[in-house]
């Protein structure tokens, strides 16, 4: 299948139930779903894999419910992130999110670092986590995140400044310049 807009490929969706032109979007987006949902399950990656295959499954059954009012990867992450809220209050009761989920495969700094993030990511409230790991690893833009989010712009630039004041100062106090 020749590259194809995201629209393009929405359309045969809805239209002709399109399921190569579905799993095309998939392709295309599950990256950048998993990488939020794994800053958001602080690197417990089965349990973003599990939560991306979730949201990529409530993205084909209400595909044509997408207005392109926004970017299909922002209505994506709207999805991804309610999937999240879903989970975290259905698990609420055998403790939710513990931060007990760090992937701790592999060597070196890099490694290191990543794991000293998801330490800091733990410390953030979660509206300073989610909107920290949308603008640093997703690259999404204050508008964006408030779309994503349901937050007014001034709450989500409020979250962001605290939470990366947090991150700097926890990083620094670990031995990162």
């Amino acid at each position: 299948m020749k590259a194809l807009t995201d629209i393009s490929l929405i359309a045969r969706v809805v239209a002709f139930d399109d399921k190569r032109a579905f799993d095309a979007l998939v392709r295309k987006h599950q990256s950048a779903v998993r990488r939020f949902l794994l800053g958001l399950t602080l690197g417990d990656h089965a349990l973003s894999d599990d939560l991306a295959q979730e949201t990529f499954i409530k993205a084909y059954t209400h595909i044509g419910a997408f207005r392109a009012a926004s970017g299909f990867q922002t209505w994506l992450f709207r999805i991804a992130y309610r999937t999240f809220l879903d989970y975290t209050k259905s698990h609420k009761a055998a403790g939710g999110i513990t931060g007990d989920m760090l992937n701790r495969e592999g060597k070196g700094t890099d490694v290191a670092l990543r794991l000293d993030v998801y330490e800091c990511l733990k410390l953030l409230k979660p509206d300073e986590r989610l909107c920290v790991t949308l603008q640093l690893v997703e690259g999404q833009s204050i508008e964006s995140i408030a779309g994503i989010t349901g937050m007014p712009p001034g709450t989500v630039k409020s979250h962001l400044a605290r939470g990366k004041s947090k991150l700097a100062k926890y990083l620094k106090e670990n031995g990162y310049d």
